[in-house]
């Protein structure tokens, strides 16, 4: 039984929630759903970050170092960005948005549609990681104005480069204004995909709802467009290349 289910009736099918040690909510199948407006978190600036590290058997050193050295097994695993051993990884966090008034649009690294928090769509990307970087992807929303807001899909995808979900613990976080972090874990092995609908933010009867969706797609943004019926016109980008 979750922390919260013997508080309200109705509530544990909600969400899962995470300890108060932890003060997050884990987003899983099950308990898929929560809403912002009921945590009072449906105003100020909702922060929402992507993090990865890659999994230990692509690291090295799994099963053999712990027999080796037993008491690294008592460690915290250490969040790693890429190596030049590793597979060549860019996630990207990005994010489809309909307004209210009919305007649709997404927010991306790709092609530098980076958006802007204090004018529509309100929705910003703080930047572009290549590097995995401990700091990640983050995209802010002013819940401010979120009478404008219709929906927002967040998703990840692997520009350019093997597809390698399965090589990946990709984890987005959102940070309400209010209340415990709200987490959605990328940990379904699709070695194929090349991105991920991970989150729907949507304004339901005046209710800010967040809801896992969690769906690997073998294409890019065009096919999670048609997924979702966005209905937006797609051609072919390109980034810079990055500075180290």
């Amino acid at each position: 039984m979750g922390f919260f289910d013997g508080l309200r009736p109705g509530r544990a099918a909600d969400f899962d929630s995470g300890s108060a040690a932890t003060n997050a909510i884990e987003l899983t199948k099950r308990h898929s759903q929560v809403s912002l407006t009921r945590q009072d978190a449906a105003t100020g600036n909702l922060r929402i970050n992507l993090t990865w590290r890659m999994r230990t058997s692509d690291i090295g050193g799994g099963r053999e170092s712990l027999l080796r050295h037993p008491l690294k097994a008592l460690r915290p695993p250490e969040v790693m960005g890429h190596s030049q051993s590793m597979v060549n990884v860019d996630l990207d966090l990005g994010c489809l948005y309909e307004l209210t008034d009919g305007t649709k649009g997404v927010v991306q690294p790709l092609g530098g549609l980076l958006g802007d928090v204090n004018a529509p769509p309100y929705v910003k990307l703080s930047g572009d990681d290549r590097f995995g970087s401990a700091s990640g992807e983050t995209i802010y929303v002013n819940l401010d104005h979120r009478e404008a807001i219709k929906r927002l899909l967040v998703f990840v995808y692997i520009y350019d480069q093997t597809p390698a979900f399965d090589r990946t613990h990709a984890i987005v976080t959102l940070y309400p204004s209010n209340g415990p972090r709200i987490e959605i874990g990328l940990d379904e092995r699709h070695p194929q995909a090349r991105s991920c609908a991970v989150v729907m933010i949507e304004n339901v009867k005046d209710e800010l709802v967040v809801r896992r969706e969690v769906r690997f797609v073998y294409g890019f943004q065009a096919e999670l467009d048609r997924l979702y019926g966005w209905g937006l016109q797609w051609g072919r980008g390109y980034k810079a290349k990055a500075e180290k």
